[in-house]
């Protein structure tokens, strides 16, 4: 196995930090950009600047063929469709003129596998040099789709899997068996070519509630015996009041503070094991205010980061609308600790108008990026609620629609891949 080869960033003789230009171009290191850095005891942490497109995510359809207990549809007064040919078009022009490629990632609030052209728009992606990666419920997913999404080149297929039995999975995923979709992503697996380091990866997705968190090592031992390389676990976004009273969250939502860990007093902890003697002391630490580090790394209070801003992130639905992020891409209607929030979505404009990387650079799309880098919104997560917390309209800082100080995403609760 070859050795990974050593990057090295150069200080000039103005102080000037030099970054290899395969690494600039790759975060969006280019001259001009203004990055971001937080300061910690022994280092710095640059954050992607806010102009670099680094991926897209394209909404094939918003349909589906579930009826999940956690869905958005559950709530929602959407029209649904599915993305014309037209509209994707206009998305494979405005992604050709960009360098480096984003990766455009196949999902939103739909199953892609129910699109007719998905194993087409995966391969005209591909053909651009684009990495392309798709999630999927897995129900859909034939020997034919299998072999053609393969043969696209797709990188990474993500899998949602909610459960480990079949009656605890059924009990999440409504109209769908995990027999047939286990047999289904087994096959796909088995249809790669490569014995080792096989493409496309598989990934798998757990959304965890209190009616299926136990299952959670039982579905990472289903996912090693599917030679799946990737994991990742969210919480539930609550859409209707049942699926309120499943959160995993409510503590750690109470425990937040809004001091931020420069005003706090610095706790420094080893690296150590986590055992029935260590368990409450350690949690006892993690909720006070301290500003605390595990062996050198920090771990943040609260987050106020938005995954999707700090990835460099824009969202595409399947009418061609472009948005900053998945929650703001639909009007939708979730709960915030028993209180109920309206999402109006934010769309900056449609690339059935206009070229994506003009969108992107639209004066009022970098200006919103740019405010929530700086994160300057009330802290809607953990107050108390008022008349300003039920929608992302404004809020008591002063700030206008639309307002992120709501947002479980910004705050590590929620996540995608």
């Amino acid at each position: 196995m070859s050795k990974s080869p050593e990057l090295l960033a150069e200080v000039d003789k103005e102080g000037r930090l030099v970054f290899p230009a395969e690494v600039a171009s790759r975060f969006g290191l280019l001259p001009g950009a203004q990055v971001r850095f937080d300061e910690a005891t022994n280092n710095l942490r640059l954050r992607r600047p806010a102009t670099h497109l680094a991926k897209v995510y394209v909404e094939p359809t918003n349909r589906c063929n579930l009826e999940c207990r956690t869905c958005i549809r559950n709530t929602w007064e959407e029209p649904l469709g599915q993305m014309t040919e037209a509209t994707f078009v206009r998305i494979v022009q405005s992604l050709r003129v960009l360098a480096p490629r984003p990766t455009v990632f196949f999902g939103g609030f739909g199953e892609p596998l129910a699109h007719p052209r998905i194993a087409e728009m995966v391969a005209q992606v591909k053909a651009l040099g684009a990495p392309a990666e798709l999630i999927t419920n897995g129900t859909l997913l034939t020997e034919n789709l299998s072999r053609q999404l393969i043969e696209a080149r797709l990188d990474v297929l993500w899998v949602s899997l909610d459960g480990a039995t079949p009656e605890s999975y059924t009990d999440v995923r409504l109209g769908a068996a995990l027999p047939q979709v286990l047999d289904n992503v087994t096959r796909f697996r088995n249809a790669r070519r490569r014995p080792f380091h096989s493409t496309p990866e598989i990934g798998i997705v757990f959304v965890a509630m209190k009616r299926n968190v136990a299952d959670l090592p039982a579905v990472l031992r289903l996912g090693h015996r599917l030679d799946a390389t990737r994991f990742m676990v969210s919480n539930v976004l609550p859409y209707t009041a049942a699926m309120d009273g499943e959160r995993l969250y409510t503590r750690v939502l109470n425990d937040l503070t809004d001091l931020p860990p420069l005003w706090l007093p610095r706790l420094s902890l080893p690296r150590l094991d986590v055992t029935q003697t260590t368990h409450e002391p350690l949690y006892q630490m993690m909720r006070g205010n301290w500003a605390v580090s595990i062996a050198g790394s920090d771990l943040g209070r609260v987050s106020n980061r938005c995954p999707f801003i700090e990835s460099g992130v824009t969202a595409i639905s399947w009418n061609g609308q472009v948005s900053p992020c998945l929650p703001l891409l639909h009007n939708h209607v979730s709960f915030l600790e028993e209180r109920e929030r309206f999402s109006r979505c934010y769309v900056i404009g449609n690339v059935a108008d206009s070229d994506l990387s003009d969108l992107w650079n639209a004066p009022e799309y970098v200006a919103f990026r740019g405010r929530v880098q700086k994160f300057d919104f009330s802290p809607c997560i953990h107050c108390g609620g008022c008349e300003f917390s039920g929608a992302n309209e404004e809020d008591c800082f002063g700030n206008t629609f639309p307002t992120c100080g709501g947002c479980l995403w910004a705050q590590g609760v929620i996540q995608c891949p």
